[in-house]
């Protein structure tokens, strides 16, 4: 939960709308090469209270960027007052900067990295999908990525293969997150299921995760032709290229995540279908891990699921966030009789759906 709140904290100051964003903008690509440059500092899974000499590498990274170190600290002195940083004092006549629990999730490396994440969001491509989102509201056809880009999210993804990368990495970045959170939150959910397919499953980081926890499963990453093809190889994985709205490899269960928020009702419905068709009668599910919705202003998730709503909006025609009641429609509609909701220190939550 704790690190859910860094995710919150950091949407919320990092928002698209706010003019502090252009500036985190300029920021997030200078420290993301910084951190490839020579970082002094200690691993992330120690103490959170270590210090890093951030000032002494700004300078290294100065000489070969040839940036103004007056300008630079002024962009840091901003990023103290959000919090992205501390200043401290390193001797009587020179200042350093420390990491906080915020900059340390922009760090590229490290289990609890959201730099892919922020990167894909704040990323070009991205932004301009927000300024065609009134006329989103206003009209019923492409959906404002279309709008900016020319073809759909998916179509351009295919035809940069460099923005496909990112998103597969952002994607994995979230993965890492909600993987840990159902392995330790709501590990039964995998009791006698000996053969997984990962719909969607990207680059395999989520099904990688998963079979290494529960090594009796036998894992299929179930994606694009284009996506499995570069994904990394691991033991217990099969690697299989398709169409969900074709075909889904056999399985004792289906595992989806952050996939049908990306499509409407009746594109959901098809894909349910097709994978209520491999799954054993008696003993299969699905198990989709997504967000749902809920009328709760106290829960401080709320608006993480509210915001990646807006996402939907914006990248994709039909897709969006639901509420338990229209993930109950789709789910119906699809064949599925019986649902199971279970919470987890995520936004997300794990909804089983039995036959």
């Amino acid at each position: 939960m704790i690190y859910c709140s860094y995710i919150m904290e950091l949407q919320q100051r990092l928002c698209p709308s706010r003019f502090r964003f252009g500036v985190f903008q300029v920021f997030k690509e200078r420290s993301t090469e910084m951190g490839d440059v020579k970082v002094r500092g200690k691993k992330e899974d120690e103490d959170e209270k270590a210090e890093v000499d951030i000032w002494n590498y700004v300078f290294g990274y100065v000489k070969i960027a040839v940036c103004q170190p007056s300008r630079l600290y002024r962009i840091m002195r901003f990023l103290v007052h959000y919090q992205i940083f501390k200043e401290e004092p390193i001797t009587k006549d020179s200042i350093g900067f420390a990491l906080t629990p915020l900059s340390r999730r922009l760090s590229r490396h490290g289990e609890r990295s959201m730099a892919a994440m922020i990167l894909l969001q704040s990323s070009p491509v991205t932004l301009a999908t927000w300024h065609s989102l009134s006329a989103r509201v206003l009209d019923s056809g492409n959906s404002p990525f279309e709008t900016a880009h020319g073809k759909d999210v998916w179509s351009y993804a295919e035809e940069n293969p460099r923005h496909s990368k990112l998103i597969d990495e952002a994607m994995a970045c979230d993965a890492r997150v909600a993987v840990r959170a159902i392995i330790e939150g709501c590990p039964q959910v995998f009791d006698g299921i000996k053969s997984l397919v990962d719909v969607g499953g990207g680059n395999g980081t989520a099904l990688s995760m998963l079979v290494k926890a529960f090594p009796w499963i036998h894992g299929i990453d179930f994606d694009l032709p284009r996506v499995v093809a570069v994904a990394p190889k691991v033991d217990g994985i099969k690697y299989v290229g398709g169409d969900m709205f074709e075909c889904v490899p056999k399985a004792d269960a289906a595992f989806f995540m952050w996939v049908l928020h990306d499509w409407g009702d009746e594109e959901c419905i098809q894909i349910l279908k097709k994978c209520r068709e491999v799954i054993p009668q008696d003993k299969g599910k699905a198990i989709i891990v997504e967000s749902v919705l809920e009328e709760d202003e106290n829960d401080k998730l709320e608006f993480v699921g509210l915001m990646l709503d807006m996402v939907m909006m914006t990248h994709t025609n039909k897709g969006k966030e639901r509420t338990l009641k229209e993930w109950k429609y789709v789910l119906g509609e699809a064949g599925f009789t019986r649902i199971d909701v279970k919470p987890i220190h995520a936004v997300q939550s794990v909804i089983e759906a039995y036959i």
